[in-house]
């Protein structure tokens, strides 16, 4: 199973950007279909972004973000990447990396096996 560590989180002013990167460990990084998601408080988590295995060809977005976030991938560097411009206040949220095996890239909270624990996104307005 892959373990995962979430960094790069904080707080910052409407419009302006932050990237979080999710490190993983523990098995081969390329097999995993990735993804992010968020939950703030009071709120289910839900569903950010997402990325298919190896080349990272097919990626998909909520539509609340999309235009705004992207997602990708380094399997080099075993590293999930979410570049978030033109922050709003709405995306203030505990934002989860996390791993399916599948590979092929997956919106639903369910197929993912491994998550990270979590890290901080707040928006000033």
């Amino acid at each position: 199973q892959v373990q995962l560590v979430e960094s790069g989180g904080g707080l910052v002013q409407a419009g302006g950007s932050l990237r979080l990167s999710c490190a993983a460990s523990g098995s081969t990084f390329s097999n995993y279909g990735m993804g992010w998601f968020r939950q703030a408080p009071g709120k289910e988590r839900e569903f950010v972004a997402a990325i298919s295995w190896a080349s990272g060809r097919s990626t998909y977005y909520a539509d609340s973000v999309k235009g705004r976030f992207t997602i990708s991938r380094d399997n080099t560097k075993n590293t999930l990447y979410l570049q978030m411009n033109s922050l709003k206040p709405e995306d203030t949220a505990v934002y989860y990396c996390a791993a399916e095996t599948s590979g092929l890239g997956s919106t639903k909270r369910e197929d993912f096996g491994s998550w990270g624990q979590g890290i901080q996104v707040t928006v000033s307005s």
